[in-house]
């Protein structure tokens, strides 16, 4: 190739990361913040964070600064506003059906609103590996993305969303979404999810408990993850429990173990009885005594139910209302179960914020927890859940720059996580001025 050729080739590549995390040696020092840092609900005032490249490298009180240390550095002053780890939505769907366009925007969105990471919970993984690629290395202005491939039972496939995530192929003979029956090669039906990239293996429904501890074992000793619906039907919410997954999702799921009568598959599920829920339920305070002695974390997803006045509005009654997962969900945080921020639905594309500030606002609202504990279940329990609490999920030293500046104080209202003024992602900035220009 001539230089010519090679100084273009050089320029195409350049142009296509416009997000790329800066080099080591590009030291930042944010100064002058109150750090709420992921970990302490105790605010610390006047901190000061220095960043090197992608990594956080020094958080101490900003008196405490040496000239060498802010030789050579750009400096951000944050005086009067609040830094905070970025925040972790862990239940996102990009690809079903995949459509680029709408994916990027919706990433778009969600990073300059403080998002440096969420959890796609299985989709088309031909296009989301592929968008957690240009997300990490900067081609997109997206949160890093860590995935599931699914797997359920061989009734499910006959869902319309299983053939638009596997369109090309047989659905349920794909990796990223397998048929699972008694006669599965399991060492074999997990290592084709592995080579994904798959962070974890999301089960479904439609597989009874002894299938469910099957793939658990099998996901484990293979160094994955197991994110699993709250009841996989006909598998119990305590038999989910019992085989050791890492998450459950949906807290309304969890709600069927303390009904005689439970669906026995996805496609017949029915309301759950809240009636059986005017206080705290003692079926559920076993079940959740036994999630929190596990460390399994729970996914709640308030956003995803009606309210008691919207339900009615409905043809067909929802299998729970916001108020009953919002009992049930502060029931779960009150018996030390692990709580994150997970929307599994968005606000319209033009709407300035991602549903992720609706699920803050609901766990406090509906699910009576604090701001500190909504803070804590945005960001450090977000990571766990990701299997990246080691790199990200609090501001530390050695971990990602992933971070949010808000001008409002949270811990005074849940409201106020909306006044992001800028994201830092992988120690990148995303100022919210720029979103939309």
């Amino acid at each position: 190739m001539s230089r010519l050729g090679l100084a273009t080739a050089s320029l195409l590549m350049m142009a296509a990361a416009p997000y790329k995390p800066p080099e080591t040696g590009t030291r930042i020092v944010y100064r002058h913040a109150t750090l709420i840092d992921g970990q302490s609900s105790t605010p610390r005032p006047d901190t000061a964070v220095i960043t090197d490249g992608e990594k956080i490298v020094a958080v101490i009180a900003d008196r405490s600064l040496t000239d060498a240390q802010l030789n050579g550095a750009q400096q951000v002053d944050l005086s009067g506003k609040y830094l905070l780890p970025g925040f972790i939505d862990t239940h996102q769907h990009l690809a079903t059906p995949p459509n680029r366009p709408v994916a990027e925007l919706q990433l778009e969105r969600l990073v300059y609103s403080g998002v440096t990471s969420i959890r796609d919970m299985a989709d088309d993984l031909r296009q989301v590996s592929d968008l957690s690629r240009a997300a990490i290395v900067g081609e997109i202005a997206s949160p890093d993305i860590y995935y599931a491939a699914l797997m359920a039972g061989p009734s499910f496939f006959t869902d319309p969303r299983t053939h638009a995530v596997a369109k090309g192929a047989e659905p349920g003979a794909v990796p990223w979404m397998q048929a699972i029956d008694d006669g599965t090669d399991m060492p074999l039906a997990v290592a084709r999810s592995k080579g994904t990239y798959a962070t974890a293996i999301k089960i479904y429904a439609n597989l009874p408990g002894e299938r469910v501890a099957a793939i658990t074992t099998e996901a484990h000793r293979q160094g994955m993850k197991v994110w699993a619906h709250g009841m996989v039907f006909p598998a119990t919410p305590a038999e989910v429990v019992a085989a050791g997954v890492d998450t459950v999702s949906h807290t309304c799921y969890l709600a069927y173990q303390a009904m005689d009568k439970r669906p026995d598959s996805y496609q017949n599920r029915f309301p759950v009885d809240a009636s059986l829920f005017k206080s705290d339920n003692s079926v559920m305070s076993k079940l959740f005594g036994e999630i929190a002695r596990r460390g399994i974390i729970l996914d709640a997803t308030l956003n995803v139910y009606p309210t008691a006045e919207d339900a009615a509005k409905l043809k067909r009654p929802p299998h729970c209302t916001v108020d009953l997962v919002g009992k049930l969900t502060n029931q779960a945080w009150r018996s030390g179960v692990t709580i994150t921020t997970g929307t599994d639905g968005e606000t319209p594309g033009e709407e300035p914020w991602p549903a992720l500030f609706d699920e803050f606002e609901l766990l406090h609202d509906q699910a009576g927890m604090p701001p500190a504990a909504v803070i804590a279940a945005a960001t450090l329990n977000g990571a766990k859940a990701a299997g990246q609490e080691k790199s990200m999920g609090s501001i530390e030293p050695g971990k990602l720059a992933n971070m949010v500046v808000l001008t409002k104080n949270p811990l005074e209202d849940v409201k106020n996580l909306r006044s992001v003024t800028l994201t830092v992602k992988r120690g990148k900035q995303f100022p919210r001025a720029d979103y939309g220009q």
